[in-house]
């Protein structure tokens, strides 16, 4: 049984998840053990890095920023990412100055998490001393296992992506279908899941819905996050437990998403999906261009002007596909496609969050939808 596709996607991300894993390490250092500074590097670039010096016969350690850790590194010292690039860009000397300074006053100790290259290493976190750790590499071990349990289906991968800032895996029901808003309008059960282990997110683990014609998921109001699932990793003791004691709450952990993999995946909660993508095809947008419906949603959903263009990009989209009528009027089954459809254009990092607002329409209030459908008056020559 394998739930991997024809490109090898789960593969290809297991591969990188293992080998990443090699090349991790974690420093717990005082704030003021830390100073910043700007180089020149061999393509003519001017590079941040930290420097941790040596001390308690440890060797001094040089690190690259990357993104992350410099955004991190300057919302800690109360500098907003915008304004730190800038300073980095135009005055780094100055800036560094300005950064040792504050950290010299401060005693608060820091997790530090790298990828060692060979030769330097890669800063890619700034957290703090208190977070806890679950890696991907023990986020797969826990998911993939309750994948293959299932007996009846094992999911097919749909998208597997990786970023600097979270793991995502989304999955697909092959034989679990069902017409949604249309008839002929194909959908598919599937479920998701995401980590993070450098502070962009807890552990989520949620129904996706798939529509086959597209491929545009969406995700339902089905959805667990925690921090960390397990019990042991929210207490202050987790680092001095024996790894018998860390297997066993790992194991509760693959137990915990065993369950959530059963319940988001079970014809019946598939079905109440269904039925909701069917309600939302009977919502009818009667007389509204695609225009006005696309700003009005955008206006509910607090679009940003760019996220409403995308959104009217993607109305067009989905009423333009084979199969969809000519003159058909709007539905707000519609815009959950046109909504889910922004996902192919989105950044890896903001794919959930179009999926999300697909289950926000799906799920949208009475009174909201009125906002949406609404007309504006035309003015009388």
């Amino acid at each position: 049984m394998t739930i991997d596709n024809n490109e090898n996607k789960l593969l290809n991300l297991m591969k990188r998840v293992r080998d990443e894993q090699k090349r991790k390490a974690d420093y717990i250092v005082p704030a003021n053990h830390m100073q910043k500074r700007t180089i020149e590097d061999s393509d003519g670039k001017m590079k941040p890095q930290l420097i941790v010096e040596q001390r308690g016969g440890e060797p001094t350690l040089v690190m690259d920023f990357n993104d992350v850790s410099f955004n991190q590194y300057a919302v800690y010292n109360g500098i907003e990412s915008r304004t730190a690039r800038r300073l980095q860009d135009q005055a780094p000397s100055e800036f560094d100055a300005l950064l040792n300074r504050l950290h010299s006053q401060d005693s608060n100790k820091r997790m530090l998490r790298t990828f060692d290259n060979g030769s330097s290493s890669t800063l890619r976190a700034n957290l703090s001393d208190k977070f806890k750790t679950f890696d991907n590499y023990d986020f797969l071990e826990a998911s993939i296992p309750a994948l293959m349990d299932r007996t009846e289906e094992a999911p097919e991968i749909m998208q597997a992506d990786y970023t600097e800032k979270r793991m995502y895996m989304r999955f697909k029901f092959n034989a679990q279908t069902g017409e949604g808003a249309n008839v002929g309008d194909l959908m598919a059960n599937g479920i998701g899941f995401s980590n993070s282990e450098t502070g962009h997110g807890s552990i989520a683990v949620w129904q996706n819905f798939w529509t086959l014609a597209c491929t545009n998921g969406m995700q339902t109001d089905n959805r667990s996050r925690s921090a960390h699932i397990t019990s042991a990793r929210e207490s202050d003791v987790y680092g001095v437990l024996s790894q018998e004691a860390k297997d066993a709450d790992n194991k509760a952990m693959a137990l915990k998403l065993r369950d959530l993999v059963k319940s988001y995946s079970s014809r019946e909660s598939f079905d109440e999906v269904l039925q909701k993508m069917r309600l939302a095809g009977a919502d009818v947008a009667e007389g509204i261009e695609p225009v006005e419906l696309a700003n009005n949603a955008g206006r509910v959903l607090a679009l940003t002007k760019q996220e409403t263009s995308g959104l009217l990009n993607g109305l067009i989209s989905t009423i333009g596909q084979a199969g969809y009528e000519r003159d058909k009027p709007l539905t707000r089954a519609t815009l959950i496609n046109a909504v889910t459809a922004c996902q192919h254009k989105a950044e890896k990092d903001d794919v959930d969050l179009w999926q999300r607002r697909g289950g926000q329409v799906l799920n949208m209030r009475a009174s909201d939808w009125s906002r949406v459908k609404e007309k504006k008056e035309k003015a009388v020559a």
